[in-house]
């Protein structure tokens, strides 16, 4: 570029100038694309694919939206039949009697596994090699799996609960860890729904479950009710065993012929606290013990027992000058 320069300066007038011009532009010009490392027929071949690219694209892209629509299209009758497969599979499972909580894990994890064939399928429709594609998903899987380890202990915690059955649905249970109780309405793939007295839902990690103690109060088809009453020093603690014993009797809830127990259990600061066990039906426990709360209460108030509760009696000592105050 520099040597053109010179060149140029050199010749003031004529053709000669001209000519000398126009050659030193012409070498300038091809100087500047050998220093790019570009020929002028490469840059040529560039622009032909660029203008057949643009040239092709409008037609690229309509088929690229035939494409996108048959793919959701493929997606919609792919939902269709997994979704009948689901239905056939739950109804097999119900006709061979499995457990309830084995059909609500089994059903997830086929939902997984249909959506991700169903999702390669159609991959595989827009080009894509399946090889390459579950070679890339089998490494993504594994990264994934890294990340989610705590998502990865609750499937694990959710196979251990299917195979040792600590619960199963409809079982009401109580958790140690946290201290949630309630119906167990679902054993999914990753959680357990828990259904509380007053109508909540609680989601609770498989993986805590598996790892933690619980309570199952479901086991056995009978539960001991156990409760307790305070009546006062006063009152006649023989009278009030007839009245306890009385209505368990008249409650046809209260499960007959075993051993039922009335007793004193203890003398507290203020008041005689009765104590009763029996045995009811687990699916009555709750109602039994409030109607039964309500009828002692009811009952004891009929009879003149008192139910004490906190109170301060004050007491004037005459003997005392000015008419002291003994506070008890």
């Amino acid at each position: 570029m520099i040597k053109g320069i010179e060149i140029f300066s050199t010749s003031v007038s004529g053709n000669e100038s001209v000519s000398g011009g126009t050659a030193i532009s012409s070498v300038s010009a091809d100087t500047l694309l050998k220093a790019a490392g570009t020929s002028v027929e490469e840059v040529s071949e560039n622009l032909d694919a660029m203008q057949r690219f643009l040239k092709d694209l409008p037609g690229r892209m309509v088929v690229f939206a035939v494409r996108a629509v048959i793919a959701i299209v493929l997606f919609y009758i792919g939902s269709k039949l997994i979704s009948l497969i689901r239905k056939i599979i739950k109804k097999s499972m119900q006709k061979a009697k499995a457990d309830v909580s084995l059909q609500h894990f089994l059903d997830s994890l086929l939902k997984v596994g249909l959506y991700a064939l169903l999702l390669i399928w159609i991959a595989s429709y827009f080009g894509f090699e399946t090889t390459s594609l579950i070679a890339v998903l089998g490494s993504a899987g594994v990264t994934i799996a890294l990340a989610l380890q705590g998502s990865l202990s609750n499937v694990t915690g959710g196979v251990l609960l299917l195979i040792l059955k600590p619960f199963k649905v409809g079982d009401y249970i109580k958790e140690d860890s946290k201290g949630n109780e309630g119906f167990v309405t679902e054993i999914g793939l990753f959680y357990t729904k828990l259904r509380t007295i007053d109508e909540k839902t609680v989601v609770l990690p498989n993986g805590t479950l598996a790892n933690t103690s619980l309570t199952n109060v479901n086991e056995t088809p009978r539960r001991r009710l156990i409760m307790s009453f305070g009546i006062s020093y006063k009152a006649d603690i023989k009278k009030a065993k007839q009245i306890m014993k009385e209505l368990v009797e008249k409650d046809a809830r209260f499960i007959k012929g075993e051993k039922l127990q009335i007793y004193v259990e203890s003398l507290d600061e203020s008041q005689v606290t009765m104590g009763l066990r029996a045995i009811v039906k687990n699916e009555d426990y709750f109602e039994v013990k409030w109607d039964y709360t309500e009828a002692v209460k009811e009952a004891f108030d009929k009879e003149g027992i008192s139910i004490p509760y906190p109170q301060l009696d004050v007491h004037f000592d005459e003997a005392s000058p000015g008419g002291g105050v003994k506070r008890r």
